[in-house]
């Protein structure tokens, strides 16, 4: 991809950011993080490969934000499927986790507020069930004394909902997809298998919650 293609795609995404908010009635911080594309990633090897050692998470920015907002849960990526920019939210995640308790001014304990949350469609079509499946050393920088769980969550009444939500980047459903038709038969059925997994009544969620032992 082109310079000037990936900057009309970028653009394209944010206004379909701006919608997705509008229509969650969510606000929105635009922190102008270049993606994977821009920073000099090309082709789905790369995108989906290791990060390269001189592409650091943005920790410190990611951080100041979450500090500032004070929320009760901060939602990252698992990073199934194997995508630079996931992988690199997640290890802000597990960055957060590793934060030392301060003596003055303490910050939140941050297990328990960070959670994980899988990465549709790569975990339905990697049939992702265990934090194994993510690889050896995708949680190797995780405190010895912080676990991570499954939750799960019934979205009987949300699920046609987030179709109408995820519909909304258009940009994304040919590439992904095919068409909406599809987009929203993948969605119900890995609602419904994870319903089963999980032993609820219902198409389900999978979150990954963190906790200290």
């Amino acid at each position: 991809m082109d310079a000037a293609a990936a900057g009309d795609l970028m653009a394209r995404r944010r206004v379909e950011d701006e919608r997705f908010a509008y229509f969650a009635e969510a606000g929105i911080v635009f922190l102008d993080l270049p993606d994977a594309v821009f920073r000099g990633y090309e082709g789905d090897e790369q995108l989906l490969g290791t990060p390269r050692a001189d592409d650091r998470a943005p920790y410190e920015i990611l951080r100041e934000e979450i500090v500032r907002l004070e929320p009760q849960k901060v939602y990252l990526p698992l990073g199934v499927g194997g995508h630079v920019d996931h992988q690199l939210c997640r290890d802000v995640g597990i960055a957060l986790l590793a934060e030392p308790r301060r003596w003055v001014m303490p910050g939140p304990d941050y297990a328990g507020m960070v959670v994980f949350y899988e990465d549709f469609p790569y975990a339905w079509w990697n049939e992702f069930g265990r934090l194994d499946d993510l690889g050896p050393d995708a949680l190797r920088d995780l405190p010895s004394d912080v676990t991570i769980y499954p939750s799960f969550v019934d979205v009987g009444d949300q699920l046609e909902r987030k179709i109408t939500g995820i519909s909304l980047y258009e940009s994304q459903i040919e590439r992904l997809f095919d068409d909406d038709r599809a987009m929203a038969g993948a969605v119900r059925q890995y609602a419904h298998a994870l319903g089963r997994v999980g032993d609820v009544n219902g198409p389900a969620e999978r979150y990954w919650v963190t906790s200290r032992v």
